[in-house]
């Protein structure tokens, strides 16, 4: 009948979704763990992260993030429960789409985000620990105010990600240097704000020109393409500076050239309208694969055997 809810439906009311560990394994949502991998980049730019200790040290505090992160996107989802089923795609994920219980995600998520700080202390003293507890703490900030305040709500997940790049060096007693901080910092708010930027644009095209996530209503895309714009010039200024006047020898000039395109090729996907999840980015498009190789291969030079 016209306007009932379908018995297998989220929204019909006494149904309880049946157990399904795939469906609690997307929850976990372990495509979101390649953020996580910036926990390398401090041991590799620092030249340890091929040793024995140095690899171990980086992949326990990856699986410290990667715990942090999926209890805290449980958490997270079971709390926009009711948003994310008008999304066109969010309503496809598991709690969503009531495949996972909002009882179950939330035990659930409390079980990782207390495990993670756990995983994190095998590294052997007490730094880390409370890098990851200061982490969850801005991500519980973000998720039940901070994404509500605007302007905050993109420096709050920008920080996110300069925490897990912090926990890199932090994970191998490597110093972190203001240049890599500022290009880290920058780097991420360029991501966020494409990121809103392309939400935005979706949720204005929609046939009913409602936003599904309730603080794109204070910005304008024209505001978060200058903010993407703004960060990324000053990315890349800053990115020179240190290439040109940090290091001797041609190999860091040289990746000069790529990193350039890998910005630039970020912005042309983010004005096709599909940067809004920029893993998804990473996983699938190839010229921007390509700029990271390429990206890779003279700092890896430069670092490792000159």
């Amino acid at each position: 009948m016209l306007g009932q809810p379908q018995a297998d439906s989220p929204t019909a009311v006494g149904v309880t979704p049946r157990f399904s560990p795939m469906a609690l394994l997307r929850a976990c949502r372990p495509r979101q763990w390649l953020k996580n991998g910036l926990v390398f980049a401090a041991p590799a730019a620092a030249g340890v992260l091929f040793t024995v200790q140095g690899m171990l040290d980086a992949l326990i505090a990856f699986a410290a993030f990667c715990a942090a992160a999926s209890g805290a996107y449980m958490l997270n989802d079971a709390a926009d429960v009711e948003a994310d089923r008008r999304h066109p795609r969010k309503r496809n994920r598991p709690i969503a789409a009531g495949l996972v219980s909002v009882r179950l995600a939330r035990a659930v998520g409390v079980g990782l985000v207390v495990l993670a700080p756990a995983i994190a202390a095998l590294s052997g003293g007490w730094r880390l620990p409370l890098v990851v507890a200061g982490y969850l703490s801005l991500t519980f900030s973000y998720t039940y105010y901070l994404k509500h305040q605007e302007v905050v709500d993109l420096v709050a997940v920008a920080g996110c990600h300069v925490i897990r790049a912090f926990a890199g060096a932090i994970a191998v007693q490597v110093p972190v240097t203001s240049w890599f901080l500022v290009v880290i910092s920058l780097g991420s708010l360029q991501l966020v704000a494409g990121k809103r930027e392309t939400e935005l644009r979706a949720s204005l095209g929609n046939s009913t020109g409602n936003a599904t996530r309730a603080i794109l209503a204070a910005y304008t895309p024209g505001y978060l393409a200058n903010v993407r714009a703004m960060a990324s010039g000053a990315m890349i200024v800053t990115y020179c500076l240190w290439a040109l006047n940090e290091h001797p020898g041609p190999f860091y000039p040289i990746s000069i050239v790529p990193f350039v395109l890998i910005v630039l090729r970020h912005n042309l996907l983010v004005d096709r309208g599909v940067g809004e999840e920029p893993e998804e980015l990473a996983l699938r498009d190839r010229p921007l694969q390509l700029f990271v190789a390429l990206l890779l291969l003279p700092l890896l030079i430069g670092i490792y055997l000159t």
